[in-house]
């Protein structure tokens, strides 16, 4: 737990290295799920108060934090949003991620699954339901979205959902056993399980319109204070979970490093598909309401570089490129971390990414 003086020594670090422009997405440090309640709350709004209150007016720094009851100083121009004709409040972020000068830094939870907040304890709680039944009912999606944008001057709000949707609209069964998080009890392991067991090709409104329906839902309440941001794996991410890796596996040697080397066609295969799939996807978000998109290449920390090269990137360059070409206006952000994770930025960045 980081509460008292380590919370303000946390703080305090975080301040430092984002004002000296090392870094740009700060507020992760603290995990969810080791700080709760009002230390992690106050933690979230120090931070994002004091990097607002001290940030060099020539970084462009996009971090992630939460705030309250700071009204912001910024101009908050209003303009008028693609999706639906609403009309923004806010489009702070959307003008950073187009590379505009901007009045102060965008500021936005990176990663929406509020265990934080007491509201969203308390509506698990009322609701009886575990995180994957949230996830699959448009009205919880929108309500446990909806919670920190009312707690938090946030400029963004972020949909409540998980990466590993899309290999469960193929068809993969994705359980959530207590205390080890979202996992896939039964990985693909062959070319033949590959044929046998997973839909290659899936219509992305049908699988997964119930993730669509909570965009258009979350749209609505919004009512235009902030703009939303969608989001999805990669392909390699998603390979890597699908064939039974995960975030404990080696970070060289593990089950979707071993299938690149020993099932280089059948992996290209399964990319191809992953490839075809989250470009779909992405581009029904932005139809469906979605203002910003985030690619997340979680798993890039547990690929070596000639590998990520060969596998992972020409997949990313193929998505940035089908989404660009569908819907040229939206703004594609990029998360990569691990040991290799300097490196994939820039490639990232080099693939059309907007923002890193």
């Amino acid at each position: 737990q980081a509460t008292g003086s380590w919370s303000c020594l946390l703080v305090e670090l975080l301040l430092f290295f984002s004002m000296s422009g090392f870094v740009g997405s700060a507020f992760d440090g603290v995990r969810h799920d080791c700080v709760i309640g009002k230390s992690a709350s106050q933690c979230a709004r120090r931070f994002v108060y004091e990097s607002r209150k001290r940030q060099r007016a020539d970084v462009q720094l996009l971090a992630m934090g939460a705030i309250d009851s700071v009204e912001s100083s910024a101009v908050q121009k209003e303009t008028r949003g693609e999706n639906h004709g609403s009309t923004l409040k806010n489009d702070l972020i959307l003008r950073a991620a187009r590379g505009e000068h901007v009045e102060r830094t965008p500021v936005w939870l990176f990663r929406q699954a509020g265990r934080h907040l007491p509201e969203y304890q308390a509506y698990k709680q009322q609701t009886n339901k575990n995180f994957l039944q949230l996830l699959a009912d448009p009205v919880d999606v929108a309500e446990v979205t909806m919670q920190p944008v009312r707690r938090y001057d946030v400029d963004a709000a972020i949909l409540f959902s998980d990466i590993l949707v899309i290999p469960q609209a193929m068809g993969l069964a994705v359980e959530m056993p207590g205390g080890k998080g979202i996992t896939v009890p039964h990985p693909i392991q062959t070319p033949d399980d590959l044929d046998a067991r997973l839909k290659l090709r899936i219509d992305v409104h049908a699988e997964l319109g119930y993730v669509l329906d909570s965009v258009r839902e979350i749209k609505k309440q919004l009512d235009g204070k902030v703009p939303l941001i969608g989001f999805s794996a990669t392909p390699w991410t998603l390979l890597f979970y699908i064939v039974g890796a995960n975030s404990r596996s080696d970070p060289v040697d593990n089950a979707g490093t071993q299938w690149l080397r020993k099932y280089p066609h059948a992996a290209s295969k399964l990319l191809d598909s992953l490839t075809d799939i989250v470009s779909e996807y992405l581009v029904a978000q932005v139809d469906a309401g979605a203002d910003l998109l985030q690619l997340f290449e979680a798993m890039g920390g547990y690929i070596g570089e000639d590998l990520f090269e060969e596998f992972a990137l020409p997949c990313v360059r193929r998505v940035v490129a089908n989404v660009k070409a569908a819907r040229p206006n939206v703004s594609l952000m990029a998360f990569a971390r691990g040991k290799c994770a300097d490196k994939q930025l820039l490639q990232l960045r080099d693939a059309g990414c907007d923002v890193v």
